[in-house]
């Protein structure tokens, strides 16, 4: 399962760009703001002596020389906080170093609300600094979570009356995060409906964060009644709303509507989090169903998914319930590294290996009264030190040489993640193969390609896919459909033809169901490099192969066509649903009203709408405004009229109004999971 990518590890690895953009890396050294928490203003005279004194220490610096000079600051201080002699503290808060970068991830990391406001109220003797966004806003979650709900309050008047220079005034969504964060339902529900009277619909996220308050205080079908409004109001779900879905479910004893949920999720092209995954695995272990632990570590595998440390837990109860062979590989991952060593002092630069769905502040740091005996993991920022390495200039290299990090699968994959330019990415992972004792897997090699593929370097993809073919590695199924999608959005139509076909190599066998994504996967990426008959030839071919498209497929095809001005290929499209023995959904009908109204055949347009009407089913407020407006135009101001009446008639007896999206989710879909989710509630009594 863990197949090991030796050969790029054995040999040099050449890079193939000749040339990298080198532009200057602007040093964060001095807080830009004059204001203190709660404190009177900085001189200004004083904030410039500062900078002169902080650009003249540090002129020669490199990059990561900096970054690792915060993080030897960041650490002494944790270890400061977690020891009972706070006098230490001072000391290291007039380090020069100290900027507003350092405090804000100190804040984060702290032990305690406690030992956090305690630096909070320390940094008010530290003349020299002054507050910015980023770290008022980690003092403003560390209120929020230790529910000190005044003084976040107050926090946030002092921020939006100005007090703090340069400091945006706090947006909706933040506010909503914090109160979230305090558990405060009624609160984050006021900022909700302030939003919604200016906005008439918010972004997705804020009726997840409603929905998962209404599920933390167990407002059971409150939470049911959030995710409906969700999709009548046209907003779609994104895949942390189905871990707040699935979390939901989980915690009250709904394992099986849990996992029904989550096995719908791929037909929705929704991506399945390590998070959903660490809640089902540890529910069913929790109840010795090591069957569907099984099933969902096989899932895991074909997701691409690098197992979290969180799941250690249920995986060795499998093992001492006989399912040795199919743990013992997972298990040895989530190992601690034994190259990699915890701390004493402040000064050790090991890798940081936390799971990507850690919280922040979570640490190894063992109790003790002594600052010599708390030992705890080093402080690392895989985004800060992609940031630091933007440029990938000699110096900046050499110094991260010789930091000597322990370099593990999961830290290299956070590391591809975090770099903005797929240049400096493949330049890290062509230099981090030659490290000693790092070998690229296949999560490794799986997070590259992905990477290049986004930014349409072809070539290279290639390139690795040909080394994988020779090492024997088989990439996951949901690594070839992202390859595809993201030569749809660099306009690379071969590219993503190409790799279709490849997959069987790849992949090894595939099944009907993931075959259907793959070829929906290409039907949108042809059709975004508008590729129209390669398009049409590759759904012949699926049809023949027995594979029917689904409704959010022949959606996504008639919208194309319909913008092509294709009617008849729309027509056609159509009738093949209809031949399919599917009944269109809510959005295909208003895909097709749409496009009639376009080409100016308002009446064929009107029969599509009874036939809506028939399934009782209804168009949105622009699509009916469109055929109204193209009914007028054409002088059938009577058929206007009566649409616009049959529509007020209707209104009050619409099922659930699920929209669809191109290419990825049905009405239907959506439907399901809605009652799937309030009937779990409505049945329990």
């Amino acid at each position: 399962m863990m197949a090991i990518f030796t050969g790029l590890a054995r040999s040099k690895v050449t890079c193939l760009f000749s040339s990298i953009e080198q532009s200057s890396y602007c040093l964060q050294g001095l807080p830009l703001y004059l204001s203190r928490f709660f404190g009177s203003t900085t001189n200004l005279f004083n904030t410039l002596a500062l900078q002169s004194r902080y650009f003249a220490t540090n002129l020669n610096v490199n990059n990561v020389s900096l970054y690792l000079q915060r993080a030897r600051l960041i650490d002494s201080i944790r270890l400061s906080l977690r020891s009972n002699s706070p006098e230490s503290l001072l000391p290291l808060l007039n380090d020069r170093a100290l900027d507003s970068f350092v405090v804000t991830n100190a804040l984060r990391s702290a032990p305690s609300p406690d030992s956090a406001l305690s630096l909070i109220e320390t940094l008010k003797t530290v003349r020299h600094f002054s507050h910015t966004q980023n770290t008022l806003y980690a003092l403003a979650k560390i209120l929020a979570k230790s529910h000190q709900t005044a003084r976040l309050e107050s926090l946030i008047d002092a921020i939006n009356s100005g007090k703090f220079r340069d400091v945006a005034r706090v947006s909706f969504m933040d506010h909503m995060r914090w109160y979230a964060a305090a558990g405060d339902l009624d609160a984050a529900r006021c900022v909700w409906d302030e939003w919604r009277t200016l906005q008439k619909r918010p972004c997705t996220e804020s009726y997840n964060i409603i929905m998962g308050l209404c599920a933390q205080m167990r407002k059971d079908i409150e939470a049911s009644k959030v995710f409906c409004k969700m999709i009548d109001e046209g907003a779609l779900p994104n895949s942390r709303t189905y871990t707040v879905m699935i979390e939901h479910l989980v915690k009250a004893g709904k394992l099986n509507s849990a996992m029904e949920i989550f096995r719908i999720m791929p037909s929705m092209r929704m991506k399945r989090t390590l998070r959903q995954y660490s809640f089902l695995v540890e529910a069913f272990s929790g109840t010795d169903q090591f069957d569907n632990v099984k099933a969902l570590l096989k899932d895991m595998h074909v997701d691409g998914i690098l197992p979290g440390r969180a799941m250690r837990w249920s995986l060795q109860r499998m093992q001492e319930n006989g399912f040795g062979e199919e743990t013992m590989e997972l298990v040895k991952e989530m190992l601690p590294d034994e190259r990699i060593k915890v701390i004493k002092t402040s000064t050790d630069d090991s890798d940081n290996d936390e799971d990507d769905d850690g919280d922040e502040g979570i640490d190894c740091a063992s109790s003790g009264s002594d600052l010599d005996e708390i030992r705890l993991k080093p402080w690392f920022d895989p985004a800060a030190l992609a940031s630091a390495l933007r440029c990938w200039r000699s110096e900046e290299v050499s110094a991260l040489e010789d930091a000597k990090f322990v370099w593990t699968t999961r830290l290299v994959c956070k590391m591809i993640r975090s770099f903005s330019s797929a240049e400096t990415a493949w330049h890290f992972f062509c230099w981090v193969a030659c490290q000693p004792g790092f070998s690229h897997d296949v999560y490794t090699v799986s997070r590259m390609i992905a990477k290049l593929a986004r930014h349409g370097h072809v070539d290279l993809v290639d390139q690795l896919i040909s080394k994988i073919k020779r090492e024997g590695i088989r990439l996951s199924f949901s690594t070839i459909r992202l390859i595809i999608d993201f030569y749809g959005l660099s306009s690379n139509g071969d590219a993503a033809l190409k790799a279709f076909r490849a997959v069987k190599t790849l992949c090894g066998p595939v099944s009907e169901s993931s075959l259907l994504l793959l070829y929906s996967s290409l039907l949108r990426s042809l059709a975004k490099c508008k590729m129209d008959t390669d398009a049409l030839d590759i759904l012949d071919e699926m049809i023949l192969c027995g594979i029917i498209p689904d409704m959010q497929t022949f959606s996504g095809l008639m919208h194309h066509f319909a913008r092509q001005g294709d009617i008849k290929m729309v027509q056609r499209l159509f009738g093949m649903v209809r031949q399919s023995g599917m009944e269109p959904d809510a959005f295909m009908f208003k895909v097709l009203i749409r496009a009639y109204c376009n080409c100016e055949r308002a009446a064929l347009a009107l029969r599509v709408f009874e036939d809506m009407r028939s399934c009782s089913l209804m168009p949105d407020a622009s699509t009916k405004q469109l055929l109204v407006k193209s009914l007028w135009k054409e002088g059938k101001l009577r058929e206007a009229a009566a649409v616009e009446e049959r529509s007020e008639d209707i209104n009050d007896v619409l099922p659930l109004a699920s929209p669809g999206h191109l290419f990825t989710v049905s009405s239907s879909d959506l439907t399901r999971v809605y009652k799937i989710y309030s009937s779990s509630f409505l049945n329990s009594g």
